[in-house]
């Protein structure tokens, strides 16, 4: 997800969506580990990068309250 769409969201949302993309990432890695091939290998870095983007987004607007 682009980082413009997620800054539409409210705080409350990136934090499930964080939570949400974590767990998947997580369960396609624990798949990964036991040696079963995920049906789409290359989401682990989309999930991965897009874990980076929401807390990426949550980071600045935590910094820009306190400023």
């Amino acid at each position: 997800m682009k980082a413009v769409k997620l800054r539409e969201h409210s705080p409350e949302e990136l934090r499930q969506m964080h939570d949400d993309t974590a767990r998947e990432m997580r369960e396609l890695k624990a798949k990964k580990g036991v040696g079963t091939t995920p049906e789409q290998p290359l989401r682990i870095r989309t999930l991965r990068r897009n874990v980076a983007r929401i807390k990426t987004i949550m980071k600045e607007r935590e910094t820009a309250k306190h400023a």
